[in-house]
């Protein structure tokens, strides 16, 4: 932590390191403001330069002196003073009411506003709603407050630095604590070796496309009518399969708002014009749910034909007898699945509150047959650090920036593909013993490195030991060949519990469901899995005593 504590201006270094980042790699994608901004920018007293950042870096954009208190900066006017001449900043702004309230306190209100004794006793809320029909246009700070010891300052740029961010991360949900998170150890990374070439986005279109279908979307979960919030929607650029692939999520997200709705005509158009995954199997059941049996059944039968996942397929197979019978068809043949071991058990309840998982656990566990709660933890991990050097290559597009927990195009779905030699070259290990010192290896030089399989908290080394001892090569390469199968889809549902024999070198994954639980159907995927390809795995079913 001294590292960061020890310069007072990390903040700002952090900022900078991505305006050089940008400058060196996007500046042929930046618009005229973009430019006209790291211009100005790294003409600024140093001060202001990092007021300005602070500003940036903090929630909203309105901000009173007394909260701009900073030792490394200083006198908090006189560094704004260059930031409000280059007009990046707004001293004295134009306030909302609603505004105002969000800066002033309630005693600060009552004074401004000289509140009857009946106002004061009211939530803030409350008085804002009392005011509101006296006080509906903005005005200036001063205007509001009079000459006020505090001034207020506006961030005019907030946007502007938004997009800079998107540019760097690729996405709006990482933020500027990465920089510190990183400084301080709590998050480290895996060092990419990529081009100077290597960037996130492609083109201006592709930035402006990103930030068309974010604008979107914040807008349809702020409650705009859908039809307006589809109608704005960027089309995309056919070449670009992630920003694509967004928008059919985005579809996807916006039929199921309809499905629950019950506006069936206008859920089914968006799941048929969504290629997200699940969407053809949601149209059926749309379909069927508005009494339209007949082209239910129909693109049934055609998804039939070819099923875009396992996921799909199960869905379609739970549909189509009740499908059949509305058409009058005759039932189809039911398909038989290999059947896991079965555990029934009858314990008292605990003492005290407890995960069902934890209480069979504790009843199975032995010293010569220990029992470990990993749930998707074990398995995702044995994968993580095997292919530790495929996920990590440095394919083009997968990795643009030093903060990456995982490559961008993991669910994609020619992720495989891409890398199919480096996850060729890391299963094949499976086939000649290599793989085990190569987990090792791996465990001990990338401990902590965020990985989007490796559950670091969990895997500890016995349970890594016994994993290794008594899974063989040919039931992990089943697993691993399914997780890649489908990235998404396919790191969960894996059975809760697993035991060990160290003794016989065996295993079983134990699936536990409590009272009144049930399968989920992405554990039932697992479970059948397991079960065909002779991977012992068992469902416990508990009950409670009397």
């Amino acid at each position: 932590m001294n590292r960061v504590l020890d310069n007072p201006l990390y903040y700002l270094d952090n900022f900078e390191l991505v305006l050089r980042w940008i400058g060196e790699r996007y500046d042929d994608l930046l618009a005229q403001d973009e430019r006209e901004f790291l211009a100005t920018y790294h003409s600024l007293p140093q001060p202001s330069r990092a007021l300005l950042v602070r500003m940036v870096m903090r929630k909203g954009t309105l901000f009173r002196a007394s909260k701009l208190v900073y030792d490394e900066i200083g006198d908090t006017g006189q560094a704004a003073l260059p930031l409000v001449q280059r007009g990046l900043v707004a001293a004295d702004p134009l306030l909302s009411l609603e505004e105002l309230f969000e800066l002033l306190q309630k005693p600060e209100i009552t004074e401004v506003f000289q509140l009857t004794p009946a106002l004061r006793q009211l939530r803030k809320a409350d008085q804002l709603a009392a005011l509101q029909p006296q006080f509906d246009s903005p005005q200036h700070y001063t205007d509001w407050c009079g000459a006020s010891s505090d001034p207020c300052y506006r961030n005019l740029i907030q946007p502007l630095c938004d997009r800079l961010r998107l540019i760097f991360f690729g996405n709006f949900y990482q933020d500027w604590t990465e920089f510190v998170l990183s400084d301080l150890g709590i998050y480290q990374y895996e060092k990419v070796d990529f081009s100077p070439a290597a960037r996130g986005f492609r083109n201006r279109r592709d930035i402006d496309d990103f930030l068309a279908l974010h604008h979107c979307y914040e807008r349809f979960n702020a409650g705009a009518d859908y039809s307006e919030v589809i109608a704005d929607l960027p089309p995309c650029a056919e070449d670009n399969e992630w920003l694509r692939s967004r928008r059919h999520k985005f579809l996807f997200q916006i039929a199921q708002h309809l499905e629950k709705q019950q506006d069936w005509p206008a859920a089914y158009l968006l799941y048929a014009d969504s290629l997200y995954p699940g969407a053809r199997a949601r149209a059926i059941r749309v379909l069927e749910k508005d009494g339209r049996s007949g082209p239910a059944y129909a693109l049934l039968q055609q998804a039939m034909q070819a099923p875009e996942s396992a996921a799909e397929r199960q869905q379609l197979l739970r549909m189509a007898p009740r499908l059949a019978r509305a058409v009058g068809q005759p039932k189809p043949a039911r398909v038989e699945q290999a059947q896991p071991q079965r555990i029934d058990l009858q314990l008292p309840p605990p003492s005290i509150a407890t995960y069902v998982e934890l209480v069979v656990r504790e009843h199975l566990h032995q010293d010569a047959a220990p029992v470990y709660y990993v749930e998707n933890a074990l398995i995702n991990s044995l994968f993580g650090l095997l292919c530790w050097d495929a996920i990590f290559s440095p394919i083009p597009g997968a990795f643009f920036h030093p903060y990456h927990r995982a490559p961008a195009d993991l669910h994609s779905a020619d992720f495989r593909q891409r890398r199919s030699s480096q996850f060729d070259a890391a299963l094949g290990q499976l086939e000649d013993g290599r793989y085990r010192a190569t987990i090792l290896a791996n465990y001990s030089a990338k401990a902590g490195i965020q990985s989007p399989f490796v559950y670091w908290e969990t895997l500890e080394e016995e349970l890594l030991q016994l994993a290794l001892d008594c899974i063989p090569p040919l039931h992990l390469r089943r697993a691993f060949e399914r997780i890649l199968d489908d990235v998404k889809a396919n790191r969960s549902g894996f059975p809760d519990l697993i035991q060990f024999w160290p003794e016989q070198q065996r295993y079983t994954m134990i699936e536990v469901k409590g009272p009144g639980d049930r399968l989920q159907d992405n554990q039932l995927r697992w479970i059948e899995y397991c079960a065909e390809h002779a991977m012992p795995v068992a469902v416990c079913y508990l009950q409670w005593t009397q």
